[in-house]
């Protein structure tokens, strides 16, 4: 179950897998579980360079909700606080999270309706 993977406040780190950026690690903090209806998450996306040390950056909120409609499940991704990043990479981080989630809901779509 996804709720025993993750745990509220608790961080969540793996490998990324996407070519390139294979020499990061994704980490998120977990800020909320609510089977079938919500999952969020903090992270920085523009944590792109692993010599440095991005503690002390603010973080985006990510939010994935699922909503009933009268035709199945409507799902609902947005991220936000890109506003508080630094200005040398707001835009940077905004411009390659739009184009992931983008790819992203394409691979949720196939495998739904796979």
């Amino acid at each position: 179950k996804l709720t025993d993977a993750f745990i509220v406040g608790e961080v969540a780190r793996g490998r990324i897998t996407h070519p390139g950026l294979e020499h990061l690690e994704w980490e998120a903090t977990v800020q909320a579980m609510e089977p079938e209806r919500l999952f969020s998450f903090s992270w920085r996306p523009h944590a792109t360079d692993p010599d440095v040390d991005y503690s002390a950056d603010p973080q985006t909120l990510v939010e994935f909700k699922l909503e009933a409609t009268p035709n199945g499940t409507r799902l609902v991704i947005s991220e936000s606080g890109f506003s508080a990043l630094p200005d040398d990479s707001r835009v940077d981080a905004f411009r390659r999270n739009a184009d992931g989630w983008e790819a992203q809901t394409k691979n949720i779509a196939a495998y739904v309706e796979s």
